[in-house]
């Protein structure tokens, strides 16, 4: 073969190659085409089957609740001082939001102060060594207690006796003087000493009457060119000071008069004083002598012996310190009163409240100057909105957690929302419905839109996803509601062109809005002939021989 033939034989088999890669991609374009086309499928069309994914969606309403909610109120009750927050505000944690009247607490939280410090101070005292001098005080005080007792167990020598004697004695010339000294104050005054303070207090009553006259007829002068207001001051000065001495001199005079005849009352008050005390040490004197001469009670010996032993102990206290039961006792006394403490200044911080989180306040129950009681505020987590659909039992095994869907609000038809189930109901809703729902809460992507609890919004969630696997479009299937029998219009093209159509049966699976899963009956690449267009709710996934239902909104 020559040169020439070869590049003959080459050149059509290049030009077939080409020829061959040009009807392939004809034909891959023509299927997309093809496969573009089939979902607006008419009867009459020819559609080629084809393997695709198909995902299955299903549809639901419900609300948008605030997966975090708060209903607040006070531990102690008291009335409403200040209310920082009203109905919309936005907060954040910690936040005020109202406040009771706290002057009561303060002062409960400054008593608790005191009463810990006072504690405190107990226990250090409790704790802290005797000194030098409280054990010399008590080694002291047990001696003065043994000297005590044995004084009253040892009979009384002569000259005990005789110097109890001696006081008795002094205690009765005592006696004899103050009343001595009382019968003189208490004697009356003669006739001339009682004539002569009469006269005194004439004259002082006339020097007094005069002097107030005097002082008075100044007061009243007016100035003139014989005496001036300077002099009149002077005038009026001099008879105000001589009124006074006046007055002095007549009280001085009254007073004299009335001691000469009633006694001088403080000098009386004074000697009977004095005639009760020598009377108090005379008794006392006389009793000493005749426990003297009787000796010591047994009463007596056993309070000597009391008072001995208490101090022997309080001496031995201060040695050894205080008992591990004094310390026991006394650090629950300061615990109580640390605990005590704690409660008031509780009850004061609890006087606030405050914000759990982060949300916007949506009710305020109460106002200001009324009692704080029951649920004050409430308020929501902006920032936890979630959608909560209920859906019905027979659909609830198609959702999962983690499905995702796509949210729209009633409020913002064209606006979609992503979202994904976050957690379903464990036990249905109770109502007095025979319809049984669970609830199903998804979470809401962020959006721009300003979103409200209470609003409606539907659900469309992806129940299943399918891939490379059989499809047709809807329109090409054909349906026995009689038998429940499905078969489609199968077309084939013989070698002449001529197509002829026969009525194929078919098992259909997996169904949405646009194509049906061919199970059995058909290849890939099968041409079929659109007739007798199934109607949407007659047939979907999970109408095949294993008995399944379809899901809802499918």
């Amino acid at each position: 073969m020559d040169t020439k033939k070869k590049r003959t034989k080459w050149g059509w088999i290049g030009s077939g190659i080409l020829a061959v890669l040009v009807i392939i991609f004809l034909g891959v374009r023509a299927l997309g085409q093809n496969r573009a086309a089939a979902a607006q499928a008419e009867t009459g069309d020819i559609v080629t089957t084809f393997k695709g994914d198909l995902a299955i969606n299903a549809t639901a309403s419900g609300q948008i609740e605030a997966g975090r909610e708060a209903r607040l109120m006070l531990g102690s009750s008291g009335e409403v001082a200040a209310i920082y927050a009203a109905v919309g505000d936005a907060v954040q944690a910690g936040d005020p939001l109202l406040q009771l009247d706290t002057a009561e607490l303060e002062r409960a939280v400054v008593s608790a102060q005191q009463s810990l410090a006072i504690q405190e101070a107990n226990l250090a005292t409790l704790l802290a060594s005797a000194s030098v001098s409280d054990i010399a005080a008590a080694e002291a005080n047990v001696a003065s207690a043994q000297a005590a007792l044995n004084d009253l167990l040892d009979d009384p020598n002569e000259d005990e006796i005789t110097a109890v004697e001696a006081n008795v004695r002094a205690a009765n010339a005592d006696i004899v003087a103050a009343a001595a000294r009382l019968d003189d104050l208490q004697a009356d005054a003669n006739a001339e000493e009682i004539q002569a303070a009469v006269i005194e207090l004439e004259l002082a009553q006339k020097e007094a009457t005069q002097a107030a006259e005097q002082h008075s007829t100044i007061l009243v002068m007016e100035p003139n060119r014989f005496i001036g207001e300077g002099r009149l001051a002077d005038m009026e000065y001099a008879a105000r000071v001589g009124a006074v001495q006046a007055n002095a001199a007549l009280a001085a005079a009254q007073e004299a008069y009335d001691t000469l005849i009633d006694g001088d009352a403080n000098s009386i008050a004074a000697a009977q004083a004095s005639l009760a005390l020598a009377a108090a040490q005379r008794d006392a004197s006389q009793a000493q002598l005749d426990l003297l001469l009787r000796g010591a009670t047994e009463a007596q010996i056993a309070a000597a012996k009391a008072t001995l032993a208490q101090a022997k102990a309080n001496l031995d206290k201060l040695q050894r310190g205080p008992s591990d039961s004094q310390i026991t006792q006394m650090d629950v006394a300061v615990e109580q009163a640390r605990i005590s403490l704690q409660r008031a200044e509780n009850n004061l911080a609890e006087a606030t409240l405050a914000a759990p989180f982060a949300g916007v306040v949506t009710a305020v129950h109460v106002n200001e100057g009324e009692l704080a009681n029951g649920i004050l505020v409430e308020m929501v987590d902006s920032s936890s909105l979630e959608l909560v659909l209920a859906v019905d039992e027979v659909d609830i095994g198609d959702i999962r957690v983690g499905q995702t869907a796509v949210i729209t609000l009633e409020t913002w038809p064209d606006e979609e929302i992503a979202g994904e189930v976050m957690s379903i109901a464990p036990q249905a809703n109770a109502t007095f419905s025979a319809l049984v729902t669970y609830d199903v809460f998804l979470n809401l992507d962020e959006t721009d839109l300003p979103i409200r609890v209470g609003m409606t919004a539907d659900a469309s969630l992806a129940t299943a996803d399918y891939s490379d696997i059989l499809l047709v479009p809807n329109a090409a299937i054909n349906a026995d509601r009689e038998k429940g029998t499905y078969s489609v219009n199968l077309v084939t093209t013989d070698s002449s062109g001529r197509q002829t159509m026969t009525e194929t049966a078919v098992s259909i699976g997996l169904r949405d809005g646009r194509y049906t899963q061919i199970i059995d009956g058909l290849a890939e690449g099968d041409q079929l002939l659109v007739g007798n267009a199934l109607p949407t709710q007659s047939f979907g996934p999970g109408s095949d021989n294993e008995g399944r239902r379809p899901p809802f909104g499918g």
